[in-house]
């Protein structure tokens, strides 16, 4: 294909997403209201569902019909470290002060969950690098472990917000008085379908430019491909912190991150040749353990709870993350050539 026509389709692509996206961040705030629910919880089921079903429709299709392994771990864990490095644009963006100070710090819950999961991802890695991986079948034994780990944790977290609110519960006027709760969900599910018909469509796209251009199949992966499977996140975090969701935009990335560990396990599955995670680089651990420390920083970020930022347009959590996803990149770049 011309790759004029291959920007064309990425912009295409784009522009749907940049519809959908206010929309659905709008309704999950409507869903939120009408139901009780929190946005967290919202953030962290609904939304990071939705975004993230790019990255599970990219591995399937890497791991069953391409047959590369190493594209499905690298969007994975790539999109990891890629939704912790949306929080620096959210941060720059929130101009009443860092987003830290004002988020709930009920998001520790999740970014605790989250360390969990992507360092067992890294771990097992790592080991399967070493010949040290059990099998059940054609699944490594970690996939059973992971996808027990997301179930404890989605538990977890709605037991814990479901405690804070009725402990903390108040009166607060309703802000969409004029939209039902069923015109929210129909509203929700149209951006929801857009959205996912566009986020499947982008890591095609992104293939195309990968052989056009003639990059490796790990930087391609982590960067590229995790970095366009990642577009619904950016687009509907964004959206969320307009209409003064800031919760629900971080509930979303950190929801993303955790949903993104079960796709690794689904991808494992559906990879027949074997545990998936022997049979591609161990480069991979970097991302993971990168995922790890980034999600460490938000987690000092949201106890410490500066008020004001240590520079002026931007606080050191928000510079560490980048100069940590900087890292990441380099080692990934240096790797593939």
């Amino acid at each position: 294909m011309e790759l004029g026509l291959i920007w064309l389709e990425f912009a295409l692509c784009a522009a749907l997403i940049g519809f959908a996206g206010p929309e659905l961040s709008r309704s999950g705030d409507i869903i939120a209201e009408k139901t009780g629910l929190s946005q967290n919880w919202i953030g962290l089921i609904m939304l990071a569902t939705v975004t993230s079903l790019p990255e599970l429709i990219t591995g399937l299709s890497a791991v069953t019909v391409a047959d590369v392994p190493d594209i499905a771990v690298g969007d994975v864990l790539g999109s990891c470290v890629f939704n912790l490095a949306i929080l620096i644009v959210l941060d720059l963006m929130h101009r009443d002060g860092p987003i830290y100070f004002r988020a709930h710090q009920g998001h520790i819950l999740a970014a605790g969950f989250g360390i969990v999961l992507i360092g067992w991802a890294g771990m097992s890695i790592l080991l399967a690098g070493h010949r040290f991986a059990f099998e059940i079948g054609h699944v490594g034994l970690y996939s059973p472990i992971m996808i027990g780990l997301y179930l404890i944790a989605i538990r977890t977290v709605f037991t814990y917000e479901r405690n804070q609110r009725e402990e903390f519960v108040e009166e607060v006027a309703e802000q969409y008085g004029d939209i039902t709760l069923r015109q929210a969900v129909r509203r929700y599910l149209i951006g929801a379908c857009v959205l996912v018909a566009a986020g499947v469509w982008l890591p095609f796209v992104a293939a195309d430019l990968s052989n056009a251009m003639g990059w490796g199949q790990t930087f391609v992966g982590t960067l590229l491909v995790a970095a366009v499977t990642s577009l619904p996140e950016f687009v509907v975090t964004l959206a969320a912190l307009r209409i003064g969701a800031l919760n629900m935009a971080i509930a979303n990335l950190l929801g993303s991150n955790m949903f993104n560990i079960l796709v690794l396990a689904i991808d494992d599955i559906a990879y027949v040749k074997g545990p998936i995670l022997s049979h591609v680089s161990p480069v991979h651990a970097v991302s993971a353990f990168s995922a790890v420390v980034m999600t460490g920083v938000v987690v000092i970020g949201l106890l410490y709870r500066a008020k004001t930022r240590a520079f002026r347009y931007v606080d050191w959590i928000s510079i560490s993350l980048f100069l940590l996803y900087l890292l990441n990149s380099y080692v990934l770049y240096v790797f593939v050539h």
